[in-house]
């Protein structure tokens, strides 16, 4: 009984949400009603028609001057200049340098040069005088001439770097490389590279393109050539070296010689000397005593010499009168 009162109230709370939600959806269509009735019911002020379309008209003006002096300006960055292709006469032949410049809208529209230098690199395999493989890298600063952008626009396009210049760069160099031999090319590289330089601004200007710098950034050489000079190199420093021995053993044979000559001078003077004083002999017994005295009184320890082998018996010593 206890369970069936709870369902009952379930029932009962039940339905008198349904009732609550029912009402409160009855009262929010009404006030939805009510908000259209009303704004239908609205009047518009007199002339409020008339000032709207005057507004819509002055935001239309200036939106369309707003377009038109946008589309008007163009700009021209540092490091640039700028020609203008009209659809009625084509590339027109004035150049605009830096700044703000005005157009005809769709009409003309402008195009941008960058003419800056711009480096450029080449590679290439070439042979030189005495047939010998060379591989070198040539970089190469050039930029388009800025007086002759409609000519370059006419005939080479925005990309005129690409199309001409590898073709020029390569041919120049071949040309100027096989003039010099190998080894020349390592001790003339700085007139190589002013030949090629030479010769490649020539080439350029005729398709308006300065060129402004020209160097060698990388010379290699075959793998026999490079054989071939390490061997030169080591029979070189081998043949260096037997010239030094050579000059060694003459320079100990004069020091030889010279040597002798002074022993024999020697030997002849103190021959004379003896020959004219006999007391010459005690001299150097004299002296050579001395000597062995002053290194056995440096010795820490204690010596005993037969005198007569040492040559200090200097009281038996017979000193005669020189002659």
């Amino acid at each position: 009984a206890s369970a069936r009162e709870r369902e009952e109230q379930r029932e009962r709370s039940r339905g008198c949400c349904d009732e609550e939600e029912r009402a409160r959806g009855e009262r929010n269509e009404s006030a939805r009603m009510e908000n259209m009735e009303k704004i239908k019911n609205l009047k518009m002020p007199k002339g409020s028609g008339r000032a709207g379309a005057g507004l819509g008209a002055l935001l239309g003006a200036a939106g369309l001057g707003i377009y038109t002096l946008s589309n008007c300006l163009f700009n021209v960055e540092g490091g640039h200049r700028a020609i203008v292709f009209n659809r009625v006469v084509g590339i027109k032949n004035d150049v605009y340098a830096e700044g703000t410049h005005l157009m005809v809208p769709w009409f003309e529209r402008p195009i941008i040069y960058d003419v800056r230098l711009r480096p450029q690199q080449i590679s290439s395999a070439t042979g030189t005088r005495d047939l010998q493989t060379v591989n070198i890298t040539l970089r190469v600063l050039s930029r388009p001439k800025p007086t002759a952008l409609p000519q370059v626009y006419r005939t080479l396009g925005l990309n005129y770097e690409n199309r001409v210049l590898p073709s020029i760069i390569t041919e120049t160099l071949k040309s100027v490389i096989a003039q010099y031999n190998a080894s020349q090319l390592l001790t003339m590289r700085e007139a190589v590279s002013a030949e090629v330089r030479r010769r490649l601004t020539t080439r350029a200007s005729y398709f308006n393109i300065d060129v402004d710098d020209v160097s060698i950034k990388e010379l290699t050489f075959g793998k026999d050539y490079t054989q071939a000079v390490e061997s030169k190199q080591v029979a070189q420093q081998e043949a260096e070296r037997a010239k030094f021995w050579v000059e060694r053993a003459e320079q100990e044979k004069k020091s030889a010689i010279i040597r002798a000559q002074g022993e024999a001078e020697s030997a002849k003077l103190i021959g004379k000397a003896i020959a004219n004083n006999p007391s010459f002999i005690t001299l150097r017994k004299i002296e050579a005593a001395r000597h062995i005295g002053q290194v056995i009184s440096r010795s820490n320890n204690r010596v005993f010499l037969n005198t007569d082998s040492l040559l200090l018996n200097l009281s038996e010593l017979e000193v005669g009168k020189a002659r």
